[in-house]
């Protein structure tokens, strides 16, 4: 697999995001679960991405005990911000230097590793300017604790701000055929020379047209987003026909086509792009890697590029 440069970590061409392994998406499945990292570095995956708020640390130990013995095969990036110690409903976003000095150590003892490669901001805080939070990565870089410096959901009068104090590597967002807000972000990222990983990158599943959503339990996120109920649910149909007619065209599985989509987008926006499609199951894995040798012809692009205008539904 061919390796990416984000602003000086060399990364696999793809990603694997963890999240579901432990929360948000049905059941948990440890054994499945370290299986598929497993599968993951066979197939040349070896971008891990988790975060603390995971499972409540559930998932950096899971990703920590996939790694044991071969960490070095792996670049590893975990995020850290949301405080959800009063409950899921009274979520703090934070940034206080003390705070990010905290829970890098928390995150290094749970993974069981020295190092960081990437440290997340998850979300842009609420308790400290950018400048103090990045000043307290910067610190953890010095410190050997961490390698590079990451943001989440960050718009540009932030990111600037955050790279006056320190380089950014990595810019992650929600990134797919039916969201494509962090455009407006790309050219200063292009500009400060920062990369895009995109979460999400296959809709939470929907562009796959596999989503049923008579399964989803209580805690599925999906079961409570808006594009997922009621006549949006019916109305984004449209958006998944459309990606199976390109991957029916195509011989390929939806799910590959909306990736190789988000890959391609790498040119036209001049930044890399790294996408991390989150499973926990060594099949959809094994599909996922499929797409970085699936190519999109003018027919399918004219197709794709248009589907976020018809999405119906906020994407939180």
């Amino acid at each position: 697999m061919d390796r990416i440069g984000l602003g000086g970590l060399d990364v696999s061409a793809q990603g694997l995001g963890c999240m579901g392994m432990s929360e948000w998406y049905g059941p948990a499945d440890w054994d499945e679960s370290i299986a598929t990292i497993h599968r993951a570095l066979d197939l040349g995956v070896t971008f891990l991405d988790t975060a603390n708020v995971y499972g409540d640390g559930h998932n950096e130990v899971l990703v920590g005990r996939a790694v044991a013995g071969r960490r070095d095969e792996f670049q590893i990036a975990t995020k850290f911000g949301i405080d959800r110690s009063g409950g899921d409903g009274n979520r703090v976003i934070r940034g206080e230097r003390a705070y990010v000095k905290r829970q890098a150590e928390s995150s290094l003892l749970r993974l069981g590793i020295d190092t960081i490669d990437l440290y997340y901001l998850h979300r842009p805080a609420q308790t400290a300017e950018i400048e103090e939070t990045v000043g307290a990565m910067a610190e953890l870089i010095e410190e050997g604790k961490i390698r590079h410096i990451g943001l989440s959901e960050i718009d540009e009068p932030l990111l600037r701000r955050a790279a006056a104090v320190h380089p950014i590597t990595a810019v992650q967002s929600e990134y797919s055929l039916w969201t494509r807000d962090v455009e407006a972000v790309v050219p200063a990222m292009a500009e400060l020379g920062v990369g895009l990983v995109p979460y999400s990158p296959l809709g939470r599943g929907f562009l796959t047209g596999t989503v049923d959503r008579a399964t989803f339990d209580e805690k599925d996120f999906r079961a409570r987003n808006s594009r997922f109920s009621g006549d949006a649910w019916e109305a984004n149909q449209s958006i998944a026909d459309s990606v199976r007619r390109v991957a029916d065209r195509l011989g390929a599985a939806p799910a590959q086509v909306a990736l190789a989509w988000v890959s391609a987008q790498s040119d036209r926006l001049g930044v890399p792009i790294v996408p991390i499609p989150g499973t926990k199951r060594v099949r959809w894995l094994e599909q996922n890697v499929g797409a970085l040798d699936l190519r999109l012809d003018d027919d399918a692009m004219r197709e794709l590029d248009g589907l976020a205008d018809a999405v119906v539904g906020a994407r939180y």
